[in-house]
C-alpha cells in the first residue's frame, strides 16, 4: 500500500503545534477555515474545501503535545478508510540532529535554538493514482502552512496553501 510521509521541523514549541493540529482555531487557521471539530477522542472532524466538498475524520488519537490520529470516514473514495498521523517531538538542535540526522538541511535553517519536528503520515491508500500524487503535494504545501502558522502566526490555508 502506498503512503504518505512528510517529516517538517517547526521552530515553535510542541504545545503550539499540538494547539493548531488539535483545536479548531488551529486547523481553520492552516488548513481549511471551513473547519468544525470538538477535538476530543472519538469525534468526529468536519474540514470543507468549498460549498459541496468535504472530509470527515474520526479523531482516533489526540495525546496532548505528542499525537493526533485520524481515520477518513467519509470524502473523496481514494480517501476513505486512510489514516492521517501528526507525531510531534521536540528539543534543542543537537538532540533533534542526534534523533534524526535526515533533517539535517533543515537543522540547519532552523533560526531557532530549538523546534519541535512534525512526523507526518497519510496511510493506507490503495494505489499510486493522480490523487495520490497530487495529495502528496498538496499535504507538503498544508504542512508548510501549518509551520507558517506556527512560526509567524499566519498560515495559508485553503484556497491559498498553493501561493507564494
Amino acid at each position: 500500500m502506498p503512503n504518505i510521509h512528510h517529516f517538517i521541523l517547526i521552530g515553535s514549541s510542541k504545545e503550539k503545534v499540538f494547539d493548531a493540529l488539535s483545536s479548531q482555531s488551529g486547523l481553520s487557521a492552516w488548513w481549511t477555515p471551513h473547519t468544525k471539530t470538538s477535538s476530543e477522542l472519538g469525534s468526529i472532524a468536519r474540514f470543507s474545501f468549498g460549498p459541496e466538498y468535504f472530509k470527515d475524520m474520526k479523531i482516533t488519537k489526540l495525546r496532548p503535545f505528542e499525537e493526533v490520529q485520524w481515520q477518513c470516514i467519509a470524502g473523496a473514495q481514494e480517501w476513505i478508510g486512510t489514516t492521517i498521523t501528526f507525531q510531534l517531538i521536540s528539543g534543542n538542535k543537537e538532540v533533534l540532529r542526534k534523533m534524526h540526522p535526515e533533517i539535517e538541511g533543515q537543522i540547519e535553517q532552523l533560526v531557532y535554538d530549538s523546534g519541535t519536528l512534525l512526523m507526518f503520515h497519510h496511510e493506507g491508500w490503495s494505489s499510486y493514482s493522480p490523487m495520490f500524487a497530487e495529495c502528496n503535494y498538496t499535504w507538503g504545501q498544508f504542512l508548510r502552512s501549518l509551520k507558517l502558522l506556527c512560526e509567524t502566526g499566519k498560515g495559508k490555508p485553503w484556497p491559498h496553501q498553493h501561493r507564494i
